[in-house]
């Protein structure tokens, strides 16, 4: 019996981690299938053994950049009028105006907002876009690769990136079958649905419930909670270095506990220096009264900036930094791309420290899998208030309301409270590691390491 050709399409680098560097291609050849790798990154798969087709020369139309942002502002009004709710509006993230073009652009985003903040508009700027994006290249292109394979299923690993429009079209037009993917579970709420599929695979019962809601054209019996191989590889014991051999590798002192500050990207936390450097402070005090701890860094992996090199320089005796291991193959944040190393590396960063402190990271999940907790940063720098940002409205983005209790989280509500809450949490923890796991029982479909399974059980049911 031929074996059914699934299209992995890789819009951009953000579905690497999930649907490459895992175990998913395996599962999926184990299962029966042809894998092809229907490939928009610059990243060589087939030198990790995979079949692939590279995509070419793929660009959008003109237009359609301006009209998915004026989407993503009326879908945020809408919700925020649906649900009598200002906090949809604070995703409004402001757009680039470096040059007359991007102000060219913030006129044209501004205006469809203003002309089509309705249903019937909503509907006819998403109409457009297709229409648009039918009339280019690489539509046509897309058409043609896939009347020359004739794949049963298209599996989109990443719903946000416009270049995911075409080939969806394409396969939707000759009557392939289509899924896609919600790539993080912040994404739903910030209306970052930029494709439509037949089928919608999900984290977890509680974005689907989200999914139908912000989108309710949508079937519930066509949205599939599958799980996320995101956290796959906390499971894989063989990939973890002894203790003694990751030391040795990073410099680090054997005679120290170390705990990991996870790095967020300038939008999310632009004083996220600041907070280094109070924890910075807290370790030394702690150390002081004859501790031994130290702070591996690991900063955000889009975040190349030099904010942090006056702390790093400073606190150099408490502070070793971890670069992650991802690759810059453009100018933009989505133009920064994972490595296979760096899922070991944040899997042994994990398992030699003994805690994490971040700012509203899902760190809090990797880290619970293996019982360890995570203290969130939960105060503004004083002298550094910023108009535009504040803790406050990070903590009330609605992706935060899922976590069933505030004990979840340690939360640093000033950096007076570092220091002891950095005690308390490596001296007990088991409460708030157990909160944790009932938040990751939400946000995650357990158990959690059976997601890729989940995933090709599913396209085998519906590429038949």
């Amino acid at each position: 019996m031929d074996r059914k050709k699934i299209f992995i399409l890789l819009p951009d680098g953000i579905g690497l981690r999930n649907f490459a560097y895992s175990n998913f291609n395996n599962i999926g050849i184990e299962q029966g299938f042809d894998v092809v790798y229907w490939n928009n990154t610059p990243f060589e798969l087939q030198n990790l053994g995979f079949h692939e087709i590279k995509i070419q020369n793929a660009k959008p139309h003109l237009l359609t950049d301006i009209l998915k942002n004026a989407q993503k502002q009326i879908e945020l009004r809408l919700s925020a009028r649906k649900t009598k709710d200002s906090a949809y509006e604070t995703y409004n993230f402001p757009l680039p105006h470096r040059n007359a073009k991007d102000i060219s652009r913030i006129i044209g985003v501004k205006t469809l907002k203003f002309l089509y903040s309705s249903e019937k508009g909503l509907q006819k700027v998403k109409t457009w876009i297709k229409k648009k994006e039918r009339e280019t290249p690489f539509y046509t292109q897309s058409l043609a690769t896939l009347k020359k394979e004739k794949p049963s299923f298209v599996f989109c690993t990443n719903q946000r990136p416009v270049l995911a429009i075409a080939p969806i079209l394409a396969a939707q037009d000759l009557g392939i079958p289509t899924a896609t993917f919600i790539f993080s579970w912040d994404n739903l709420p910030k209306a970052t649905m930029v494709v439509d599929t037949d089928y919608y695979f999900v984290w977890s019962q509680h974005m689907k419930n989200e999914l139908l809601f912000y989108y309710p054209y949508i079937e519930a019996s066509k949205v599939f909670v599958t799980g996320t191989p995101q956290f796959e590889s906390h499971f894989d014991k063989s990939k973890i270095i002894s203790k003694e051999a990751f030391f040795e590798q990073h410099n680090l002192d054997l005679q120290k506990k170390y705990i990991c500050y996870s790095g967020d990207d300038i939008t999310t936390s632009p004083d996220d220096h600041h907070y280094l450097e109070d924890v910075a402070k807290a370790v030394v005090q702690l150390n002081e009264a004859g501790n031994h701890f130290g702070i591996i860094f690991r900063r955000c992996p889009v975040d190349f900036s030099s904010r942090y090199d006056v702390v790093l320089e400073k606190y150099k005796d408490v502070i070793v930094p971890i670069a992650p291991k991802w690759e810059q193959v453009g100018n933009y944040w989505n133009a920064i791309l994972p490595t296979v190393d760096d899922i070991d590396l944040q899997l042994n960063t994990i398992t030699h420290t003994e805690l994490v402190i971040n700012l509203g990271s899902s760190m809090v999940f990797d880290f619970v899998t293996q019982n360890k907790p995570c203290l969130y940063i939960n105060y503004d720098v004083p002298e550094r208030a910023l108009k535009y940002w504040s803790v406050e409205k990070i903590y009330n983005y609605i992706h935060f309301r899922s976590m069933p209790s505030k004990e979840s989280i340690i939360w640093l509500n000033s950096p007076k409270e570092i220091q002891t809450k950095i005690q308390g949490a490596l001296t007990d923890s088991h409460k708030v590691v157990s909160h944790a796991q009932k938040w990751f029982e939400i946000i995650v479909h357990h158990p959690p390491e059976m997601a890729s399974k989940r995933i090709w059980d599913q396209i085998k049911s519906l590429a038949k």
